[in-house]
């Protein structure tokens, strides 16, 4: 074969350090190499596919696409081959010698954090070609682009520092890849082998794969049967196919939709782990979008709501032309509709497990609940529905324990009249809120809120089946027992008190009021009608908002020892240095207990004066 321009060209940095992870870390699970060949090879031919439409000019058009796999079991060799759209010059070098895309630092990222088999990540973030140099130390690609006018190419790496690339003849379209097997790996130089790796991930290609003369995968479209007529072992197999998961799916839809102004086929699923960070939603793939089985879109986000977008699957519908362009695509008004339907059967079905698979659905929720919730602000349409799907722990379940509005409305004694929250970053910290103190006591159910998304969520469920969902942090929370009554500033000493408080916390406080919630603790912060909630004012500031600092109102338990103690020494002598310093002690113990202190020195410091009183 001649060839000619041979050129050499060096890695750059990040790509060096991905190779080096590849090459000399990740033996766990080798045999991905040819799920991602195969892959890859797919990709092309789909991408030739769509092309067909449209251009009457292509190189080899007509042919039938496929991919072949050859294995020489005496040489240790093995090559694959797709008549897909081929590579050009430019293709090479910016999508094999570099990083093609964000998606390979972030995979770097990923590994070093978790310290996970990249198994289990590395066709998720695009850099999949690269796991060829698990099993050999040399790869070559010859390839030729599917334009009339193209030229041939030769890539040839030992994926170290640098690749070659060299003109060459090839009279077809396509691309060829092939190598020689490490030693350690050489039991993959078996075409019986080969086989079951192919069967195990790669089953259902969307076109024939050739071993020697046998084709080797079903290249069955799933969707458009019946989900009767698939078995689960089938559906489990497709799910690891378009996820490149090892792990079987948590959960699989069948959806078949016709008329109502939306046609289309389904097969969807929802992963048992999230691989992808929930708020990022961009930077993972959702659904495939298919046109009479031929794929348009690979990551099609506009087919789901963002808050839906952990959903994995095909979609194919009859609804849009085979030769309509991607912008159109988005703007169509037939995936208007198919959207709208897809969202309806989607919460249909978790709806559908939130009650007869209930471990299934928690599992679910914990997982993805953090960007499944941010639908309440969004859809508008389904919002109620959402807010039945919402779970949260309680004061009254086991850790770990997930209960609804619905099942905390029917536990509600008869007396309550509103449900009750409260905010924090651990059940651990909630628990020991001060604010807490008289729920436990009279044993009124209170939810925790634990995830940072949940403060922008809740406050916009004023009610729930018209009962008041309140935050038990607020100033003006109701409570109505005889003891939380009988607190009242009666007295001229409580009177007196408080306006000390009041006094010397002027400059730090919105006010001072005699508690009817505390218990056990002698001061807590609360926040005012109409002031931000911590948690919220915490989440605006990690998201680079400029919010100032809100003062909160004080509740003084005029029943706690250590302020028993303060009125009687205030009775003795009402300019006593010490009142104020133990005032401004717990004001600042109160700030500690919610994560809000910043001059600790000062608290030690005062905290020591004050022990010092006491001990002498």
């Amino acid at each position: 074969m001649e060839t000619r321009n041979a050129q050499t060209f060096e890695y750059k940095a990040e790509m060096k350090q991905l190779l080096q992870l590849i090459i000399h870390s990740l033996y766990t699970h080798p045999e991905v190499f040819l799920r991602e060949l195969v892959s890859n090879a797919s990709d092309a031919m789909n991408k030739l596919r769509y092309r067909q439409l449209t251009d009457d000019t292509i190189l080899d058009r007509g042919k039938d696409l496929e991919i072949r796999i050859v294995v020489d079991q005496t040489e240790k060799t093995m090559s694959i081959t797709d008549n897909g759209i081929g590579m050009t010059r430019e293709d090479l070098t910016e999508n094999i010698g570099t990083i093609a895309r964000s998606g390979t630092l972030e995979f770097l990222k990923k590994m070093k954090e978790e310290k996970k088999d990249a198994g289990d990540l590395i066709g998720q973030f695009g850099v999949g070609f690269y796991s060829v140099f698990m099993v050999t130390d040399q790869v070559t690609i010859e390839t030729r682009h599917a334009d009339k006018d193209s030229r041939g190419y030769r890539w040839v790496s030992s994926g170290e520092s640098n690749f070659t690339i060299e003109e060459i003849t090839k009279e077809e379209r396509g691309t060829k890849i092939s190598f020689k097997f490490k030693e350690n790996v050489q039991d993959f130089a078996d075409e019986h082998k080969l086989r079951q790796i192919i069967k195990k991930y790669s089953n259902f290609a969307d076109f024939p794969i050739f071993i020697g003369k046998d084709k080797v995968n079903a290249v069955e479209a799933l969707w458009r049967k019946g989900e009767a007529d698939v078995k689960d072992e089938e559906r489990a197999e497709f799910y690891k196919f378009v996820t490149n998961d090892y792990e079987d799916p948590l959960s699989s839809l069948h959806v078949s939709v016709e008329g109502s102004g939306a046609e289309f086929k389904a097969l969807l699923f929802i992963p048992r782990k999230a691989s992808f960070d929930l708020m990022r939603t961009k930077q993972h793939k959702t659904v495939q979008l298919y046109t009479n089985k031929i794929m348009i879109m690979d990551d099609c986000k506009d087919l789901l709501p963002e808050y839906l977008q952990f959903i994995r699957g095909v979609v194919d519908t009859s609804d849009l032309p085979l030769n309509v362009s991607r912008e159109v695509v988005q703007t169509s008004p037939a995936m208007t509709k198919i959207k709208a339907a897809l969202t309806g059967k989607i919460i249909q079905w978790l709806q559908r497990m939130s009650n007869k698979e209930t471990e299934k659905f928690l599992t679910f929720y914990k997982t993805f609940g953090p960007l499944f919730k941010t639908g309440l602000n969004s859809d508008f349409t389904n919002r109620e529905k959402l807010i039945e799907l919402l779970r949260f722990e309680s004061s009254t379940q086991k850790a770990g324990d997930l209960t609804s509005f619905k099942d905390y409305a029917a536990r509600m004694k008869s007396t309550q009249k509103d449900i009750y929250y409260l905010t924090g970053d651990s059940r651990e910290q909630i628990e020991h809120n001060p604010n807490l103190e008289y729920f436990k006591k009279h044993d009124i159910e209170v939810l925790f809120l634990l995830e940072p998304v949940d403060v922008f969520i809740i406050p916009s469920i004023p009610e729930y089946d018209k009962k008041p969902v309140k935050a038990i942090d607020k100033g003006d929370i109701e409570l109505d027992s005889a003891e939380a009554k009988d607190k009242k500033e009666d007295d001229d000493l409580s009177k007196s008190l408080v306006t000390l408080f009041k006094d010397t916390l002027k400059d730090q406080v919105e006010d001072v009021k005699i508690s009817k919630r505390l218990v056990d603790s002698a001061v807590t912060l609360v926040t005012g009608n109409e002031g931000m909630d911590r948690q919220t004012e915490r989440m605006m500031k990690m998201m680079g908002h400029e919010v100032p600092a809100g003062k909160r109102i004080m509740e003084v338990n005029i029943d706690h020892p250590v302020v028993k103690n303060l009125a009687r020494r205030y009775l003795a002598n009402a300019s006593d240095d010490m009142l104020k310093k133990c005032i401004v002690q717990l004001y600042e113990s109160a700030q500690l207990m919610d994560g809000e202190l910043n001059s600790r020195a000062d608290y030690v410091k005062r905290m020591m004066d004050i022990m010092a009183e006491a001990t002498k």
